[in-house]
């Protein structure tokens, strides 16, 4: 049975792992190379990972296939978006809490191996991805 490890723990571990996988092949490599190696050395360690999970956007009662997919959702807890850019964007940020709020899940990383040194930065939680949506969401639509 696989262990349950607090949100934090969970998070550490996939930082800890990109890492790994970044001091292996260093910055230059395209997103997908990176993502199956995190993802494999993920369920290495015994986690659950999906893969290019898509993520249906609802629109009153339909449901939309837009094409939206996560990188990596581990234990069905954090999202993880895997990046291979000179620099990250604000719309990366914005891109993740998104999903966040699509995927219903709590917390989400943003890992970016086109750098030197592989940085994580705190991670976006589900509550400020409501919040910010808040100001936002057109009333009449829903």
């Amino acid at each position: 049975m696989p262990v349950q490890l607090p949100l934090h723990d969970l998070t550490q571990l996939i930082i800890a792992k990109g890492i790994v996988v970044h001091r292996y092949f260093g910055p230059g490599l395209f997103e997908t190379v990176y993502k199956r190696s995190l993802g494999l050395l993920l369920v290495e360690a015994g986690m659950v990972v999906e893969m290019e999970k898509p993520v249906p956007v609802r629109f009153r009662d339909l449901s939309l296939d837009c094409g939206y997919r996560l990188d990596l959702l581990i234990e069905n807890k954090v999202v993880v978006e895997v990046k291979a850019v000179d620099a990250l964007a604000p719309i990366h940020r914005t891109q993740l809490r998104t999903y966040l709020r699509l995927a219903d899940c709590p917390v989400g990383l943003i890992l970016n191996f086109n750098v030197p040194l592989l940085k994580a930065r705190h991670p976006a939680r589900r509550e400020q991805a409501l919040s910010d949506s808040r100001g936002t969401r057109d009333p009449r639509v829903g």
